[in-house]
C-alpha cells in the first residue's frame, strides 16, 4: 500500500502572542513547501475557501484520504520571558468539520536559551477534517518561533472506526 505524505517547513519567524491561547503554526504554500505531492496543503482548500500565507488556514493539512495518520512536528522557540511552552495536534482547529479535537498536548519547562521541541503522535485521519500543529507559551509578552515543521504520513486502513475515534 502507498503512503500519502505531506511535509511542511518554515524558517521565517512567527510571533506567538502572550494571551494564554493556542495558536496555529503557519506554513507557506507552493515552491517554498518541502513536499505536498498529494495536495494536502493547498491555498485552494477542500471546503471551497482560499487561503493566503500567513493566515490561520495556512497551518492546515487536509488529509487526502482516510487512514492511520502519523503526525510529526518540530518547533524552535527563541529565548523569551516564558517559563513554559506547550504544543498539541488538533483535528479541526477552526471548527470547519465538527469541532476542535486536541490530542498529544505537552508542556515543557523553560531551559536556558531557546526551546527546541520535537513530537510524534498517531491518530485516525479523514478527508475534510483538517489537522494543525498549535503552540502557546505563558510569558508576559509575545514570543517568537524561528523554525517549524509539520508532517503527516497516511497509511491507508482497510477499516476505519466511526468518526471521532
Amino acid at each position: 500500500m502507498a503512503v500519502y505524505i505531506c511535509s511542511l517547513i518554515v524558517s521565517e519567524p512567527q510571533v506567538i502572542p502572550a494571551d494564554g491561547e493556542y495558536h496555529i503554526v503557519r506554513f507557506p504554500y507552493g515552491a517554498r513547501e518541502s513536499f505536498d505531492a498529494h495536495g494536502m496543503h493547498q491555498a485552494a482548500q477542500p471546503d471551497g475557501k482560499h487561503s493566503s500565507y500567513p493566515d490561520r488556514r495556512s497551518g492546515l493539512i487536509w488529509p487526502s484520504r482516510e487512514g492511520w495518520g502519523s503526525l510529526t512536528a518540530m518547533v524552535y522557540w527563541e529565548k523569551g520571558d516564558y517559563t513554559e511552552v506547550r504544543d498539541r495536534f488538533v483535528r479541526d482547529p477552526l471548527g470547519l468539520a465538527g469541532g476542535y479535537d486536541a490530542t498529544a498536548t505537552e508542556d515543557h519547562a523553560g531551559t536556558p536559551g531557546g526551546e527546541y521541541r520535537h513530537k510524534h503522535h498517531e491518530i485516525f485521519v479523514r478527508p475534510r477534517t483538517p489537522l494543525a500543529f498549535l503552540v502557546r507559551h505563558n510569558g508576559g509578552k509575545s514570543a517568537r518561533i524561528s523554525h517549524a515543521q509539520f508532517k503527516l504520513a497516511i497509511h491507508p486502513a482497510a477499516e476505519m472506526p466511526p468518526a471521532g475515534s
